[in-house]
C-alpha cells in the first residue's frame, strides 16, 4: 500500500478504488484540515471479507471553514483518534467576540501589540475569516494586521483554490466577497528583512506568525522581542504541548527562556481555547453515530491520553460498544482473516 498511496494525485471522498484484487479503499471527509480524511478498507482474504476504517484526526461540526464530517460505511474494526475524548469545547461563535476584545483592549486601549501564535494551516485561514466577518459587519478596528509566515501564506493561497471544501456559512460569505481571507489593512510578510522590520514598529497592530505552540519560526521572536512589555498581549489560540514555550505561557510564569535567554513576562497573556481543529467528546461520539455499535468487532482508541480514552472507553461501553480496546504502543492485533 505506502507503494501506491504516493501515485494518487486528487481523491475522490464517494468512490471507491482498488489498491489490488484483496483491498478496496475509500476515502471519507473527516473535516480535521483542507483535504483530511478518514481511512475505510475492505480487506478480503480466503473467502471472508473485514471493513476497516481509521479515522485519522477528527474535525468538528460546527468548523469555522470546512464542512463536517462525512457519515462512513458501516465498519468491524475502528481505529479511532481519542484526543479530546473527555472535553467539550465552548461554542466557536465567540471566539470571534473574544478576538475582538484582545485586538480593543490590547490595540486600541492600551495601544499595544497583538501577537498571535497560529499553525499555518487551519488555524492561520480561521483568523483571518474571522477578521474578515468583523470588516464586512463594520466592526474591525482600522490597524495594520500581518502575517508573517511564508508558509502561512503559500497555504492560504492554496486553500482559495478548494471553496467546495468550504462550510455553508463560508459559501453564503463568498456570495458577497470574493476573498473570505482578504480585508483592510492586511500585510503578508515574507522576506526575512521585512519580519525583522516589525520589531521596530511602534504603533498598535496584530501579528499572527507560525508556529502555534511558539515553539520555533518567526513569531518565537516576535515574543522575545515584545513580551516585556505591559502594553502587549500574547494570544495562544490553540492547543500547545506543556513543555512549549506556547504550553510555558499559558501557565502565565513571571519569565521564560527562549533562545537561551531568560525574558521577564510583563506581556499579558490571553487564551482562546474554543478554535481547536480536533472534535471533542460529542463531536467524536457524532461521528460514530452513522454506525450500528452491533455491528463492531472492535473499536480501538488511539492518538490520546490514556486517563482521556479510559474516560471515552466508558462513554462509547454506555452507548453499546460492546469491545473497545485501548492498544499498548506496538501491540499487534490481528484481524481474524
Amino acid at each position: 500500500m505506502r507503494e501506491v498511496l504516493p501515485l494518487i494525485e486528487t481523491v475522490d471522498y464517494d468512490t471507491p478504488f482498488k489498491i489490488d484484487d484483496g483491498v478496496e479503499l475509500l476515502y471519507k471527509d473527516c473535516g480535521h484540515i483542507l483535504g483530511s480524511a478518514s481511512v475505510n478498507l475492505k480487506l478480503r482474504e480466503h473467502d471472508k471479507e473485514v471493513r476497516l476504517t481509521f479515522s485519522g484526526d477528527i474535525g468538528r461540526y460546527r468548523d469555522v471553514l470546512l464542512r463536517s464530517p462525512d457519515n462512513f460505511p458501516q465498519a468491524d474494526f475502528i481505529i479511532m483518534e481519542s484526543t479530546y475524548g473527555d472535553k467539550l469545547h465552548d461554542l466557536i461563535a465567540p471566539a470571534a467576540e473574544d478576538l475582538l476584545h484582545y485586538i480593543q483592549e490590547t490595540c486600541l486601549k492600551n495601544k499595544g501589540k497583538l501577537i498571535i501564535p497560529a499553525f499555518s494551516l487551519g488555524r492561520t485561514q480561521e483568523l483571518l475569516y474571522m477578521l474578515n466577518r468583523l470588516e464586512l459587519e463594520r466592526r474591525l478596528p482600522a490597524l495594520n494586521y500581518y502575517v508573517d509566515s511564508p508558509l502561512s501564506i503559500k497555504i492560504t493561497n492554496a486553500i482559495k483554490t478548494h471553496p467546495e471544501c468550504f462550510n455553508d456559512h463560508v459559501q453564503d460569505t463568498l456570495k458577497r466577497d470574493s476573498d473570505v481571507f482578504l480585508f483592510k489593512g492586511l500585510h503578508f510578510i515574507e522576506d526575512v528583512e521585512d519580519s525583522k522590520k516589525l520589531n521596530f514598529v511602534n504603533e498598535p497592530c496584530v501579528i499572527i506568525s507560525a508556529s502555534g505552540m511558539a515553539e520555533a519560526g518567526r513569531v518565537k521572536h516576535h515574543i522575545a522581542n515584545n513580551i516585556g512589555d505591559a502594553r502587549n498581549t500574547i494570544l495562544m489560540v490553540g492547543y500547545c504541548e506543556p513543555n512549549s514555550l506556547g504550553g510555558k505561557l499559558k501557565k502565565n510564569p513571571q519569565s521564560v527562556g527562549i533562545f537561551g535567554t531568560q525574558y521577564n513576562v510583563r506581556a499579558n497573556i490571553g487564551i482562546i481555547d474554543s478554535m481547536s481543529a480536533h472534535a471533542d467528546y460529542e463531536d467524536l461520539t457524532q461521528w460514530l453515530a452513522c454506525q450500528d455499535p452491533s455491528q463492531v468487532q472492535k473499536l480501538f482508541l488511539v492518538h490520546g491520553e490514556y486517563d482521556v480514552q479510559e474516560k471515552f472507553r466508558n462513554r462509547l461501553l454506555r452507548k453499546g460498544y460492546h469491545d473497545v480496546v485501548i492498544p499498548n504502543q506496538h501491540e499487534m492485533i490481528g484481524l481474524g482473516i
